[in-house]
């Protein structure tokens, strides 16, 4: 095991696997919580709270017999339009969820309720402005969520963004955007990162929900096929072009049909990305599908090889 903590748990990397959309399920964040980095998933992913609650015991159960398991996260919207995060939350302080990951909102009374069993609290940031709104809420750690990223992301070039951030916060910060390797952790933390946000490299694994296409769709794009655009759901996100293609998505400039002022819904949402998928610009540096415990081992020696690298200069 490494020197690597998030809270009281030594994690093998510093590395969160993100919660993404359809794609991150219990299968995923066991194998990840069993390969000691951090694994987590939406909430929303569940159709219902009771199938939540039972997905965080199936989670529990399985981490009971690992000898040092990572921990888990639970990503939750707290925007008025989820109608579910009442209920959500609920059932993360009576699991003790270690780490609950805020999106689209920080809210006080959600960090409190954290915070009461001992948890953490990380919130999705794309600008200073948000980053001092969850600051002023609580939270434990921000979430950098810069240009390059997949899923909703932000426009800010990484090193902009953690230099702006830190200037502000100085709790844990994590970067997301771009990082598909070893080397690309280690970067991170040279730059002022605390923790790594991996998704888009999470995706094409064999523990993951997405299915097949989407995962080969991964390895065969570039960067340049990744389009930022808020025509899939009217919020600002990542999405590979050929899905947009496929789906008559040829104007990225178009507005979304999904409002987030609406009630927000599982179906609504799954609707909008089912078969329009999401990526990050770190496309460009996968080419193969691994398993969780091939993925990490990987990393952790590319990790080990930046550090020698730079212990030469």
């Amino acid at each position: 095991m490494s020197n690597f903590k998030i809270g009281p748990y030594k994690i093998r990397l510093p590395v969160i696997a993100a919660p993404m959309f359809l794609v991150s399920g219990e299968e995923l964040v066991s194998a990840c919580c069993k390969n000691q980095i951090v694994g987590t998933f939406p909430a929303l992913n569940l159709r219902s709270t009771e199938a939540f609650r039972e997905t965080l015991l199936t989670i529990e159960e399985k981490r009971s017999k690992e000898s040092e398991p990572g921990p888990f996260g639970v990503n939750l919207i707290v925007h008025k339009s989820n109608p579910r995060l009442e209920a959500d939350l609920r059932v993360c302080v009576e699991n003790k969820v270690p780490l609950v990951i805020t999106s689209l909102g920080a809210a006080k009374d959600v960090v409190a309720a954290v915070h009461s069993y001992g948890g953490l609290v990380y919130h999705d940031v794309t600008n200073a402005r948000h980053a001092e709104k969850a600051r002023d809420a609580g939270v434990d750690g921000l979430i950098a969520v810069s240009g390059g990223a997949g899923g909703h992301a932000g426009t800010t070039n990484p090193f902009a963004l953690i230099a702006q951030l830190r200037s502000l916060f100085d709790k844990t910060l994590i970067l997301a955007g771009g990082i598909s390797s070893g080397s690309d952790i280690f970067a991170a933390l040279a730059m002022g990162a605390d923790l790594a946000y991996m998704g888009t490299r999470f995706i094409a694994t064999t523990e993951s929900q997405a299915q097949a296409d989407y995962k080969k769709m991964i390895l065969d794009v570039s960067a340049e096929d990744v389009i930022h655009t808020s025509a899939v759901s009217g919020v600002p996100a990542n999405f590979m072009r050929p899905s947009l293609e496929r789906a008559g998505i040829t104007d990225a400039n178009q507005k979304g049909h999904v409002d987030f002022g609406e009630k927000l819904t599982l179906d609504s949402e799954a609707k909008a990305w089912k078969n329009i998928w999401s990526a990050g610009h770190g496309v460009n540096a996968i080419h193969d599908i691994l398993s969780v415990h091939e993925l990490v081992n990987r990393l952790a020696l590319e990790f080990k090889s930046a550090q020698e690298r730079m212990a030469k200069n």
